[in-house]
């Protein structure tokens, strides 16, 4: 059955370059181009994986949603794979706080550019992981 996917990311050519790779590893890529079409995306329909930009809008607007999903009854379990150019400028987000790959939670972070086996892998991995889970409940 093909997986459904939503990527919350403001950077048109970018989208397109991982939906082209994604869609290799037959995965199904709903886009919003903002985090408030992401987020009226994640309420309207059932995904089975975010990927998820940081740098949006006027700054780190990709934190807001993760923290979002993280409190919603419906949503919390989606896994979510954050995609960001930014690992090194995180410092500059959380000032006093140590750079940590989890400062907010998150199952996995890619640096962009993203290789497409490394995206692909991930993508599949947490899938997988989140069905286990839910099997296991």
């Amino acid at each position: 059955m093909t997986k459904k996917l939503l990527m919350i990311d403001d950077d048109p050519d970018f989208v397109s370059g991982i939906k082209a790779i994604l869609a290799t590893g037959d995965f199904e890529v709903d886009v919003a181009y903002n985090p408030k079409d992401g987020l009226r995306a994640l309420e309207a329909k059932q995904y089975d994986l975010l990927l998820l930009d940081i740098m949006m809008g006027r700054g780190a607007e990709g934190i807001m949603i993760a923290r979002k999903l993280r409190k919603s009854p419906t949503l919390r379990e989606m896994p979510v794979l954050i995609m960001t150019g930014m690992r090194e400028q995180i410092a500059f987000l959380f000032p006093g706080e140590p750079v940590h790959p989890r400062f907010v939670d998150v199952d996995e972070l890619v640096e962009k550019p993203v290789e497409p086996k490394v995206l692909l892998e991930k993508v599949n991995t947490l899938i997988q992981t989140a069905e286990a889970k839910k099997a296991g409940k």
